[in-house]
């Protein structure tokens, strides 16, 4: 299937699976579509900067996406596919594309600063691509620092047609989830979905502001999953208790340098993965910050049974 403007749910962002000796672990790739599937997801996407994908050789990356998106089957695969090079997003973007991939992800380069540069990159961008592949726009100041306004990614959106989602993960951000709802409303922006990152930090409201979901890569995507339809049903409360009860793991899940560590360390834990080790150069937990995570994780099941492992 090609990826449109009513994607909606979560799609979560996958890690990419390493044995000890930081060789791929296919099998885990398994593990993870069938928890993945368990969860309710409704797509994933790889090779996203969680994914290690500039670890990865070229045909790594192919065998990671050729993986996800046959065990997916008739649901959505997103694919990352930046790169400093236009000539290496081409060749990923084909390959991906002719295997199944439902659609590409590109984010700007980090040296971009001025509205027009922007701009300038995803014209760039969609001339390695083609016209006819779906893409996503990453918008992600924080890790990037590339600071795309609304009118920026207006002007993105309405230029190409094959612009069919934002993952939004500006911080603050949720004044431009309604500022982008606004112009859609006004008619001066074609539909598009909005699903977001930041580790799930504020999926609660920008529920409420119009998102249509989640992509990101939080160690529990039932709950993810769980938020995005309570918010959908109306049931606003539940889904704030639910949200509440994972933050204090939300939060450290989120620190700068160890994140992946402790999405990774979490996952194995909850049998998604076989280990948690990252291709080198990666941050490895010390062992207080793994028994901090046990801790919240401990705490975290009083509350939520899910989160009660061994």
């Amino acid at each position: 299937m090609r990826l449109d403007a009513t994607a909606s749910g979560v799609f979560p962002i996958a890690p990419t699976p390493f044995h000890p000796d930081g060789q791929l672990d296919e099998a885990s790739i398994d593990t993870l579509i069938e928890r993945y599937f368990a969860a309710g997801a409704n797509g994933v996407t790889v090779l996203g900067i969680m994914g290690e994908a500039p670890k990865l050789e070229p045909d790594e990356a192919v065998r990671v996406a050729r993986r996800f998106i046959r065990g997916f089957g008739e649901l959505p695969v997103i694919v990352g596919v930046s790169a400093p090079g236009f000539a290496a997003m081409r060749s990923l973007s084909n390959a991906v594309m002719e295997i199944g991939a439902a659609g590409v992800m590109i984010a700007p380069l980090p040296s971009l600063r001025t509205d027009e540069q922007i701009i300038g990159y995803y014209r760039q961008a969609v001339d390695a691509i083609g016209p006819d592949t779906p893409f996503v726009v990453q918008d992600y100041p924080l890790t990037l620092t590339v600071q795309m306004a609304p009118s920026v990614i207006r002007e993105i959106v309405q230029e190409h047609a094959n612009c069919v989602m934002l993952k939004h993960e500006d911080w603050p951000g949720l004044e431009k989830i309604s500022t982008l709802r606004k112009f859609q409303r006004e008619g001066a922006l074609k539909p598009i979905s909005i699903l977001t990152g930041n580790g799930g930090l504020f999926l609660d409201f920008e529920m409420e502001r119009g998102a249509d979901g989640a992509m990101t890569g939080y160690a529990f995507p039932e709950m993810l999953a769980d938020v995005v339809k309570l918010q959908k049903d109306g049931k606003r409360n539940a889904a704030h208790d639910l949200f509440d009860a994972h933050l204090p793991l939300l939060r450290y899940e989120h620190q700068q340098g160890v994140g992946l560590a402790v999405r990774k360390y979490v996952l194995m834990k909850r049998g998604f993965i076989a280990s948690d080790v990252q291709r080198k150069p990666g941050a490895v937990l010390s062992e207080v910050a793994r028994k901090e995570v046990d801790f919240l994780l401990g705490r975290l099941a009083a509350h939520d049974i899910r989160a009660r492992v061994g």
